[in-house]
């Protein structure tokens, strides 16, 4: 199959760690030539993962190597910042080659004790921001034979008990982004979501990190690397043909033995 490239720029959310998911796939766009806008929120970083985002020095890395880098700090459960996110990367770099949803809201709650508040909101920022954030990219993406069209990546999971908020707006998350390949197809967009598996970004301790890696066939942890590997073969001309997949790349975790 032949592919129109496409333009060497990427909006990627939830990026506001150095050692995240997100910083390992702007490191391996920039590599690639991609000029990277980066939508973050420091406040879930303090809140849920109890650090400070490092964003600031995950820029200067990448214009170091001569990429254009646009920082955009944003809470996407306001529903009025999705839009805003986009047309402020492409007024930064022009026309969006790449949307890259690495974003989330993540809280451990089950059944019984998830709260309202938290259950809105993690629909608010999983899903419903995911949503605006799809539709203002496929709107600067023009319709025709000749579009250039666009990648469409978002990170999802299949945890579920005990996490439940989480893993209920992730299942939505999936149907929304696959329809994307459906419904987007006159303007050359293709969606796919990644399924990681476990990633250790700093949450695991060793504990954790030993009963993953049971579960794993080959006995090993997959890095933040394992995914920036795959979502570059999917942007890239290479990967033009896979769309429409939820894609799970998690080393065999806990596959059921033959």
């Amino acid at each position: 199959m032949t592919s129109t490239p496409l333009p060497r720029t990427a909006l990627l959310t939830g990026v506001g760690r150095r050692r995240g998911i997100g910083a390992a796939i702007a490191r391996g766009l920039a590599e690639d030539g991609y000029d990277l806008a980066l939508s973050f929120h420091a406040p879930y970083d303090r809140r849920v993962l109890k650090e400070d985002s490092d964003v600031e020095l995950l820029a200067e890395e990448l214009r170091g190597t001569g990429r254009r880098v646009e920082l955009l700090p944003g809470d996407l459960s306001d529903p009025a910042v999705p839009p805003q996110v986009v047309t402020a990367a492409r007024g930064a770099l022009g026309p969006l080659g790449a949307l890259v949803m690495c974003h989330c809201e993540s809280v451990d709650s089950a059944i019984l004790d998830t709260t309202v508040e938290s259950f809105d909101r993690h629909y608010a920022v999983n899903v419903r921001a995911s949503w605006l954030l799809l539709k203002g990219f496929a709107e600067q993406v023009a319709r025709g034979p000749r579009t250039p069209g666009g990648a469409v990546i978002a990170l999802t999971s299949d945890h579920t008990a005990h996490n439940l908020p989480y893993g209920a707006t992730k299942g939505a998350l999936d149907r929304l982004v696959l329809a994307g390949t459906h419904e987007l197809a006159d303007r050359g967009i293709r969606t796919n979501a990644i399924n990681p598996g476990p990633i250790d970004t700093g949450w695991m301790d060793d504990g954790i990190r030993g009963a993953v890696a049971e579960q794993t066939p080959g006995g090993e942890l997959g890095g933040p690397q394992t995914v920036a590997d795959l979502v570059r073969f999917l942007v890239s001309e290479r990967g033009a043909w896979i769309r429409g997949q939820l894609l799970l790349s998690n080393g065999g975790f806990a596959t059921p033995a033959l």
